[in-house]
């Protein structure tokens, strides 16, 4: 029997699966590392570390599985960053990751240059710092002798799949994200890259995400221990390959994530225009596919950072959580804590608790974090629903998936029912189920995920009074960021002078 294998290249880690084609997780694998910021509001990092953990994670599993009995290998990876490539395909500087925040001055002039017209109509998304685009503009103005050396510009999962197989491509979901794509077209907007001055030549050509994207290189399978000629896919942006995951491919189907970064994506079978651009639509996984979504910026992240500021793992904190009431007890989270994306796209925002007192204690504050996010997702889910996208129940994904708690949280701050697939690591999965498709495995993706995905038994319904409580609450933290966001503008830049 053969194996497929998902990849997944997050934000603070790489994880591996390889499962069979019935969907049983045979073995996983994990490896985790941290981004660096050299001056706040910047995120960067070597992508060597990533391809150093892939390596790790294959070296692990092989052993346990035998690389003969891997057939295809897919790929999910967090979208937006760049990866500068010189002639010889070597690093010219790190990457800028989706969190960063340098590129202001950049958005500014491309909001000068690009009409509102095709900011609207082709790029349909806003301008936002750590975009592949404007992150790449950000190197032109301040690197020019690194910017004058790239010969190719990557997503950093296109990048891993570059080492293991030699072949340069991207996929039209992870390209979608870069601010140079033509949403509806489904490919490089040629006129924004010539009004930008960015050669075309930087950019590589997109397939599906279930394409044939190269095979392990003789060099990529000794360093990883997969057999030589292994294929490969070319795999999707982790929003697309985490839906995937959890069987979200229909319109009228949704998720609601909870990684470092938290998003709600409802899909759609035409790419849906928001004309006050607080919402990001982006490709789906083949042509004629898209899906319209609201991020937070801080979701998973908070909760690391509370862990860090208050001691003690995630498992600990979900613990602790569990012993506050609804509401913390008159505590507000704003999860700012790298600027914010949707509804305010204002890079520039930090985090605040509100309701300190002298009972705040390490569960409130825990359980707090945890509806703050919520209370973010929530204004994603209603932005979302006002451009006409439904859904009766949503598939809760991501890291908070993980804790009944926080489920049972987001579905009394939502008041819809949640449901859960039974596997944790989704967006490996859809990568898995992308391979399958690609190798041929299963007839198509949406075949793939009806022998893949299956659900937990368990729902998660609303509690009336919760929810109740929660509106209250809701009602205030969308009242503390207009009452607040001046002060914490102002905080956010002395801090980054600091």
């Amino acid at each position: 029997m053969g194996y497929l294998a998902g990849v997944d290249l997050g934000t603070s880690s790489l994880k591996v699966i390889v499962m069979d084609e019935e969907g049983g997780i045979c073995v996983e694998a994990s490896k985790r590392y941290q981004y660096d910021s050299p001056v706040n509001g910047y995120g960067e990092q070597n992508a060597e570390v990533w391809w150093q953990a892939c390596c790790a994670c294959f070296q692990k599993i092989i052993p346990q599985i035998g690389a003969h009995r891997i057939a295809g290998i897919g790929f999910s990876g967090q979208m937006h960053g760049a990866v500068f490539l010189d002639a010889n395909m070597q690093q010219v500087r790190p990457s800028i990751l989706h969190l960063d925040a340098r590129s202001g001055k950049q958005l500014a002039h491309m909001a000068t240059l690009l009409t509102p017209q095709t900011i609207q109509g082709v790029l349909m998304n806003p301008l936002y710092s750590g975009f592949l685009v404007p992150s790449l503009l950000w190197v032109k103005d301040n690197e020019p002798e690194a910017y004058s050396r790239i010969r190719h510009v990557l997503l950093p999962k296109d990048y891993l799949r570059y080492r293991l197989c030699g072949e340069v491509l991207s996929d039209y979901s992870d390209a979608s994200g870069t601010l140079a794509f033509d949403i509806r077209q489904m490919t490089w907007a040629d006129e924004v890259l010539r009004t930008l001055a960015l050669p075309r030549s930087l950019f590589p050509d997109c397939v599906a995400t279930d394409a044939l994207a190269g095979h392990v290189t003789a060099q990529a399978a000794r360093d990883t221990g997969l057999l030589e000629g292994t294929p490969l896919v070319a795999g999707g942006g982790d929003q697309v390959m985490q839906s995937i995951g959890n069987g979200v491919i229909l319109p009228g189907q949704s998720t609601v994530n909870i990684g470092t970064s938290g998003q709600v994506s409802f899909q759609a079978d035409h790419a849906i225009e928001n004309p006050a651009l607080n919402t990001n639509t982006f490709c789906g996984y083949g042509k004629g596919l898209w899906y319209t979504m609201g991020a937070t910026m801080s979701a998973g992240l908070s909760m690391s950072w509370v862990g860090k500021a208050l001691g003690g793992s995630f498992a600990q904190l979900d613990l602790d959580a569990q012993k506050a009431p609804a509401g913390s007890g008159g505590l507000l989270f704003m999860p700012y804590l790298s600027g914010e994306r949707t509804p305010h796209f204002n890079p520039d925002i930090s985090g605040m608790v509100w309701g300190l007192s002298v009972n705040t204690d390490r569960a409130r504050l825990a359980r707090a974090v945890m509806e703050g996010v919520a209370y973010s997702l929530r204004e994603c889910m209603e932005l979302c629903q006002s451009l006409g996208l439904t859904s009766k129940v949503h598939v809760a994904s991501g890291g908070g998936a993980q804790s009944p708690l926080w489920l049972q949280i987001q579905a009394d701050v939502y008041g819809v029912p949640l449901k859960v697939a039974d596997v944790k690591q989704h967006a490996c999965v859809g990568a898995a189920i992308a391979a399958g498709a690609g190798i041929g495995m299963y007839r198509s993706i949406e075949d793939g995920c009806r022998r893949v995905v299956h659900y937990q038994e368990r729902l998660y319904h609303p509690n009336a009074e919760n929810h109740a409580r929660y509106n209250q609450y809701y009602r205030l933290y969308k009242q503390a960021y207009q009452d607040g966001k001046q002060v914490l503008q102002e905080l956010t830049v002395l801090g980054r002078q600091a």
